[in-house]
């Protein structure tokens, strides 16, 4: 099977939403009402049920003018995900199609994906069993993989009327990225095809008008070495010496060290301006 990814070509976007309401309408996602910014922009950012928003950035160009910079924020569904390397449970994975998904049957809740995204795309969403007790579960975009298994594709990528969106063969996808960036160039001197190495690239790639420290997103952005180390190498092997119950407890401990430490940048995480 082919390796497939969804593509964003920001250049093409003019900022119709149709993408959010599809996925709210496919995802059967509830409304999130936010106070009014002063922007055109619908919401601050993605949350727990929001899970892509268009956002707005005013632009001046070369010779004084202006225009909106637009992107399609949602889960890049990285190659290697900070939030599957932060989760104590197990409850994040790579599907075959290289989406990232939660198992909310297996999630508890703690928080530590939210905190440790690259993107910062994963909030907990809060819901009430039969009893009224409160519960939570980490939520975001699942790339649409209970489409992709029936062989549709993204429910945004659909409803895009601009061609911004296209989820095809990854071969054939960035061979047009190269051709449209190069097209881009003069209009675009600093436009470039955001697929960062540092955590092995990601499933969504960006072609950005600009640098993405103007979008919002961290120019190398590496999952912080702790992560990888108890992941890769320490669970695995204390499973195996001391039983799961005992590693998920120890695994709580670490993620909770993590997320309590704000100095990361060194080991990679999040890097924004």
């Amino acid at each position: 099977m082919a390796d497939y990814i969804k593509f964003v070509d920001v250049t093409k976007c003019d900022g119709c939403r149709a993408c959010m309401v599809a996925c709210k309408n496919w995802n059967d996602l509830p409304t999130v009402t936010e106070e009014y910014s002063g922007s055109y922009q619908s919401h601050e950012k993605v949350n727990a049920h929001t899970w892509n928003v268009i956002t707005y950035n005013e632009h001046t160009t070369a010779n004084g003018g202006f225009e909106w910079l637009f992107r399609h924020q949602s889960c890049l569904h990285c190659v290697e995900a900070a939030c599957e390397k932060a989760c104590p449970e197990d409850a994040i994975s790579h599907t075959k199609f290289g989406s990232v998904v939660i198992d909310h049957d297996k999630c508890v809740g703690c928080g530590y994906c939210t905190t440790n995204c690259t993107f910062d795309v994963v909030e907990l969403a809060t819901y009430k069993d039969k009893n009224g007790k409160e519960y939570r579960k980490a939520q975001k975009c699942t790339l649409c993989t209970d489409r992709l298994e029936q062989g549709l594709q993204p429910a945004c990528v659909v409803a895009c009327h601009t061609d911004c969106l296209v989820y095809d063969e990854k071969e054939t996808v960035l061979a047009e990225a190269e051709k449209r960036l190069a097209k881009i160039k003069e209009r675009f001197p600093n436009a470039n095809i955001y697929n960062p190495q540092g955590i092995k690239g990601t499933t969504t790639v960006y072609l950005l008008a600009d640098k993405p420290s103007v979008y919002g997103l961290p120019e190398n952005p590496k999952v912080p070495l702790s992560q990888v180390v108890w992941k890769d190498y320490a669970q695995p092997l204390g499973k195996a010496m001391f039983g799961a119950t005992t590693m998920a407890v120890v695994g709580a401990v670490i993620a909770n060290a993590m997320k309590k430490d704000k100095g990361g940048h060194e080991e990679g995480g999040r890097d924004h301006e």
